[in-house]
């Protein structure tokens, strides 16, 4: 049975669809769509409010406006649930609901919704928050009369999603009363832009105040240790996963593999994943990567054989950890094989990183020719990542004429960059061309490049400490520099002489 009333978009004349006209004719623009069936008008809400719910979900938004202009003039009254799902149809398509979203907002206003109506008031600040207005979110948020935890954490990442952080840090200590969905949304979005750091903070004063978290925020949590490389902590996690409900949770066991395998711990990771009751294409995806990456090629191109025996159809992650696996094994062939395998059988088109993998393959293998004529060739253009892989293999094989080719190419995708002109520079001085390495560092002088300091990393129960070279402003610096001319000591000692190199 149609939902719809007997009539077209064309043969509506209402300017606004948000406009009721002042004598509706009920007769021909009825909500039953069959006049053999009376409906209740609390039925009619509904079922007009299901069919808009169908356009909003499929991002169809011109055509649930168009419905809510025919639900109007068929003399239905829309009720809370019709705007809210308006205004989430809004917020999940920001592109394309704005102006709709801004209509929506005029008519909840005229009805007063917008500040009594806690659920509306919510959906009109997260729609504006994720259509990048999240001062006019603020708005509402604060002419609301009632609010609730669901308003306050909308707010909250609405800041967050926005990079508004110390806003959202103010708006949580404003909160009345928080839960750990309020903490969750800094862990989270401060995770999510990579404050990796400051999302740990914030986990650490969650746990103090006595907050149980769940597993979304154990996922940032992980998330944080991975791009971190904070085992200890992570290890501390995994602790308190095995603790809580969600031990067996198949995302938070695919963020400990990730974690794990990122920390160097692949045996951890191993173990993690041999213990899952369930997994997901992305368990599978994890380990093989998480092998590949740590060099044991074999074992992840055994598990990458059965997950597919397990009935997992391999995407394009998988293939990235099988070629990856390849590269890092010097099995040129192999990995050529599976690049088949990928566009022929399960016609997957090859993204920028299984080209960059294969790149890396003949790479390391010292197949230059194969390796650039692939990137001439690539039906899209190469990025650093994949420039890089074969710049660097020219500073291993000493191939100056490929190396000046490549970094023309990388000064064009970032004429900022300062890593591509000291690598050329290193490759002359590996030669012994100390002319041509002065005149890469005069250019780099005259263009304002200044070659950024390198640091080093260690992480001490639990916190991370970084370095750079003539670094004196750590706290422990004394006892830092005297343990380096200790050691310094013992190389010479055992007759070690450093090398100097003299440039121009």
């Amino acid at each position: 049975m149609s939902l719809l009333p007997a009539i077209t978009p064309a043969s509506v004349t209402c300017p606004n669809p948000l406009i009721s006209p002042p004598n509706p004719k009920p007769q021909p623009l009825s909500s039953n769509p069959n006049p053999r069936i009376s409906l209740k008008p609390l039925e009619s809400v509904v079922l007009w409010t299901s069919s808009i719910s169908r356009h909003c979900r499929a991002g169809q938004l011109s055509q649930a406006a168009q419905e809510f202009t025919r639900m109007r003039l068929s003399g239905v009254e829309p009720n809370h649930i019709t705007f809210i799902t308006l205004l989430s149809g809004c917020a999940e398509f920001p592109s394309k609901g704005r102006d709709l979203g801004s209509l929506i907002h005029g008519y909840v206003c005229k009805l007063g919704l917008d500040k009594e109506d806690v659920m509306v008031g919510t959906s009109l600040v997260e729609m504006y928050s994720k259509g990048e207005q999240v001062e006019v979110a603020k708005l509402v948020f604060d002419a609301m009369m009632v609010k609730n935890s669901v308003s306050w954490n909308t707010m909250i990442d609405g800041y967050m999603r926005n990079r508004e952080y110390d806003k959202a840090v103010e708006v949580f200590d404003e909160m009345p009363q928080r839960d750990v969905i309020s903490w969750t949304a800094l862990i989270n979005g401060f995770a999510k832009r990579g404050f990796y750091e400051e999302a740990l903070d914030w986990f650490r004063e969650m746990m103090i105040f006595g907050v149980e978290p769940d597993y979304v925020t154990i996922i940032a949590v992980l998330t944080a240790c991975a791009n971190l490389g904070t085992l200890s902590v992570g290890l501390w996690v995994h602790r308190l996963v095995l603790k809580q409900s969600f031990r067996n949770n198949v995302r938070v066991n695919n963020s400990l593999i990730d974690m794990y395998s990122r920390c160097g711990c692949i045996e951890f990771a191993r173990e993690v994943f041999d213990k899952m009751q369930k997994r997901s294409l992305v368990s599978w995806n994890s380990i093989i990567v998480g092998f590949a990456v740590n060099g044991f090629a074999e074992e992840a191109l055994k598990y990458f054989d059965a997950m597919q025996k397990e009935g997992f159809k391999p995407d394009g992650v998988s293939f990235t950890g099988a070629l990856t696996a390849c590269s890092h094994a010097g099995l040129v062939d192999e990995g050529l094989r599976y690049f088949d395998i990928m566009k022929r059988v399960h016609k997957i088109s090859p993204r920028i990183e299984h080209f960059g993998c294969i790149v890396d393959l003949y790479s390391r293998a010292g197949k230059l020719k194969e390796a650039w004529d692939l990137v001439r060739n690539m039906p899209m253009k190469p990025n650093e990542v994949v420039l890089g892989s074969l710049l660097a293999a020219c500073r291993n094989y000493g191939d100056i004429s490929l190396a000046e080719r490549i970094v023309k190419n990388l000064a064009a995708l970032d004429p900022g960059s300062d890593s591509n002109y000291v690598l050329l520079s290193n490759i002359y001085a590996a030669v012994g061309r100390w002319v041509g390495a002065s005149k890469v560092r005069r250019r780099m002088k005259a263009l304002g490049i200044q070659k950024k300091p390198g640091f080093s990393s260690i992480e001490i129960s639990g916190c991370v400490h970084e370095f750079v070279a003539g670094d004196k402003s750590h706290i422990d610096k004394d006892s830092i520099y005297a343990m380096l001319e200790l050691l310094s000591f013992d190389l010479m000692s055992s007759g070690y002489a450093p090398e100097i190199v003299v440039t121009e």
